[in-house]
Parts: structure tokens; C-alpha cells; sequence
């Protein structure tokens, strides 16, 4: 399949089974094939239309998001038909009801295959060997090494034979492109290198070798490091928050593999929620809070003018009076 074609991903519902969304999709697409066939005309074939509708969303509601299922089913000229429909019966619009719900009909059925496809090519690519890991921005600017020189084996614990997926959402790519604009000088450095790697990596498509299979000790050997981009979907709406969409986007492809897919991550906020998800988390740790601490705001002389002796004095007696309460 093209790899552009992966933007039919579907987004399952929290708890779906893959195998309940492709049968849903299914026979959603064998009802529309059918009345597609079946060569109903004039108003008849646009009620027997809106009613599939009806089933098929009701069907597909429970599996997959409301945007897929707008996608899919519930479309512009859906809503189209449906409004018009009360001045439909007996009018001369007929032939043009007839050729909209026939295109509609076809376009539905070319959506539907497309769906299909999509989510059983991600099933078979993702339910492949080795370990899946999706890692967020703080992973590649705040962990201990740049990407080219992080061991992915180590950093999950996993052995060296076995393969790493590492996928890219592309909020995520879009976080690090906005970040090795702007901000401090490390963080710009390690997302333009991150991003520098990604290129060298993916020449074609939207995935590529990052670490080649190379000989370890002994006569061990280091298995190779898969990196592939996961583009959204026509129509899908992003969280307000990029760390809740890289939540969102991982847990969608845990569903799709039907096993864990590994978050990597620097932040214990994005940590927490992502054991809420449902995801095997990877909380590297960071060096805020190590080392001494620095003095507290005020514990230092501001200097001997008149103003800085009278707010030391100030901060002085705040203090005190703290103390005496203690």
C-alpha cells in the first residue's frame, strides 16, 4: 500500500478490539456494496440511503471515534440529503437524487476498503517482532545522550537481539521542528539534531533504518532500530494539549498492534499520564533537583545601598516572624 494511504488510520475507541473494529467496518461496507446493487431509485433509494446511515453509524459508534465515523458514514452530503429530503417525494429533482446518493454510495464503499486496508496493513506492520516505543519531545531534548548515541536496547532493558520500532507521531515532529526555532540553546540543538537524524534515516516514505543490525559483544548482535513517522488522519482533531495528543496517538497504535507500545519520556507529568492510559512508561531521569541546593530567594545580601538593606531588613523580619509562630 502507498505509504500515504496510512493516513486512513482509524482511531479505535478506548477498550475496541481490532477485530470487532474490522468486522464492524466490514459489514458496514457490505451494506453499502449491496444497496449500491441493489438498483433502487427516486425517493425509495434515498430513504433505503438515510436508513444505512443510520445502522451503519450506530454500528460503528462503539468501535471507532465520532470524527471517523463522520468520515466515513456521516458526511457533508449526507446532511445534505437528509435536509432535503422531506421536499424529495414526486418532485423533478429526482434524477438528481438518484445520481447524489449512487455517488455517495460509491464514495462510501472506496472509503470503506480504504479503512479496511489501512488497519490491516498497521496490524501486520505492527504486530511484527520486537518492541514498539513512541518517545515525546522531552525524550529527545533532556535525556542523557542525543538520539545518534542513545542505546535504545539499554534504555528500555530490553535484550540486544531483539528489533525497536520507534514511532514518530507527528505532533511530535511538529513540536521539534517548532522547538529548534526558539527557546534555549540546548533544547534547539537536540531537536535539530533529532530531527537531522529522522532525515537521514527516512529517504522514502515514512520509514526508515535508524541503527543498522550490527555485531555486540561476543557473539552477540544488536538488532536494528526501525523509525517510521505516524501522520493524523483526514479530519482528525488534535488535543489541545500536545502531550495528551501523543497520549492519544500512542494508545491508538497500542490498540491497532494489539501489544504494548513502550512511552519514553523526561517528564513526570507526561509519565503519569501515560500509565493512566494504559502504556508500559520509560521515565528517564532528570537532573532538576540533583546537586546542591541553591540558596533560598533573599538568603543573600542584595548589597549595601538603602534600598537593598531595607528589603533584606523586610525579608528578615518575615522570616522571624515565621519562626515565632513555629
Amino acid at each position: 500500500m502507498p505509504w500515504h494511504d496510512q493516513f486512513m488510520l482509524i482511531t479505535p475507541r478506548p477498550g475496541a478490539h481490532r477485530d470487532n473494529i474490522l468486522r464492524a467496518l466490514a459489514q458496514v461496507r457490505q451494506d453499502a456494496s449491496n444497496l449500491r446493487s441493489s438498483g433502487s431509485a427516486n425517493y425509495e433509494g434515498l430513504l433505503r440511503y438515510l436508513d444505512w446511515v443510520t445502522v451503519a453509524a450506530r454500528i460503528l459508534q462503539d468501535q471507532v471515534s465520532d470524527k471517523d465515523v463522520e468520515r466515513l458514514v456521516q458526511t457533508r452530503r449526507y446532511y445534505a440529503l437528509l435536509g432535503a429530503c422531506g421536499t424529495m417525494a414526486g418532485t423533478s429533482q429526482q434524477r438528481l437524487v438518484n445520481g447524489l446518493v449512487h455517488q455517495e454510495l460509491d464514495d462510501r464503499v472506496g472509503a470503506l476498503d480504504a479503512a479496511v486496508e489501512a488497519l490491516e496493513e498497521h496490524i501486520r506492520r505492527w504486530s511484527g517482532p520486537g518492541q514498539l516505543a513512541v518517545a515525546d519531545s522531552s525524550f529527545y531534548c533532556n535525556s542523557p545522550k542525543p538520539l545518534a548515541d542513545t542505546d535504545l536496547h539499554v534504555v528500555m532493558g530490553l535484550p540486544t537481539d531483539e528489533e525497536i520500532l520507534l514511532l514518530f507521531p507527528i505532533v511530535v515532529v511538529d513540536e521539534l521542528d517548532r522547538l529548534k526555532e526558539t527557546g534555549a540553546d540546548h533544547p534547539r540543538w537536540r531537536a535539530g539534531h533529532t530531527l537531522g537524524r529522522l532525515d537521514e534515516a527516512i529517504t522514502s516514505g515514512a520509514t526508515g533504518i535508524l541503527h543498522g543490525r550490527k555485531p555486540g559483544e561476543g557473539q552477540s548482535v544488536i538488532e536494528q532500530v526501525t523509525v517510521e513517522i505516524v501522520l493524523d488522519q483526514p479530519g482528525h482533531t488534535r488535543q489541545p494539549i500536545d502531550d495528551d495528543e501523543i497520549i492519544e496517538r500512542a494508545a491508538t497504535i497500542q490498540a491497532v498492534a494489539g501489544r504494548d507500545v513502550r512511552l519514553l519520556t523526561c517528564d513526570t507529568g507526561q509519565a503519569t499520564r501515560g500509565r493512566l492510559a494504559g502504556l508500559p512508561v520509560t521515565k528517564l531521569p532528570s537532573k532538576a533537583g540533583t546537586g546542591d541546593e541553591p540558596p533560598r530567594r533573599g538568603s543573600q545580601p542584595r548589597g549595601n545601598g538603602t534600598r537593598g538593606q531595607r528589603k533584606n531588613r523586610r525579608e528578615a523580619e518575615v522570616f522571624r516572624d515565621g519562626q515565632d509562630e513555629v
